[in-house]
């Protein structure tokens, strides 16, 4: 693969442009489970397969330690995360990275709904 080249384009295109739309849609000023639940209903729309609040259990040396629950998982490929925050902190970041080291997935894509415009990022492992 090609460096320059985004790990799942096509599907990362997809959901952004989903939250774009949930975006304009709903317009600013609610909380995040409300974007959250209309995301998963855009998604499953354009034909996503998409899991909301799937647990992941975390183990140290075989014993478990934890569950982590991310927001969305999107044809069992991209963690989705909602915010609506001013701006993502190295401890969104961090939390993705988390995310994506217990799932097994190589990519999140943080996407903040507090603004008139859409902004995200990715997260890759």
């Amino acid at each position: 693969m090609n460096t320059d080249e985004l790990i799942h384009a096509d599907l990362s295109e997809s959901i952004i442009g989903a939250a774009m739309k949930v975006l304009n849609t709903l317009t600013p000023g609610l909380n995040e489970k409300a974007y959250e639940n209309a995301l998963v209903i855009e998604l499953k729309r354009r034909g996503l397969i998409v899991q909301q609040q799937k647990q992941f259990d975390v183990f140290y040396e075989g014993v478990l330690v934890d569950t982590l629950v991310p927001d969305l998982i999107v044809n069992d490929t991209i963690i989705a995360d909602p915010k609506v925050v001013e701006n993502f902190t190295d401890t969104h970041i961090a939390q993705m990275i988390g995310y994506l080291a217990v799932t097994g997935m190589r990519l999140a894509l943080l996407l903040n709904l507090k603004h008139r415009d859409l902004r995200w990022k990715r997260v890759v492992r």
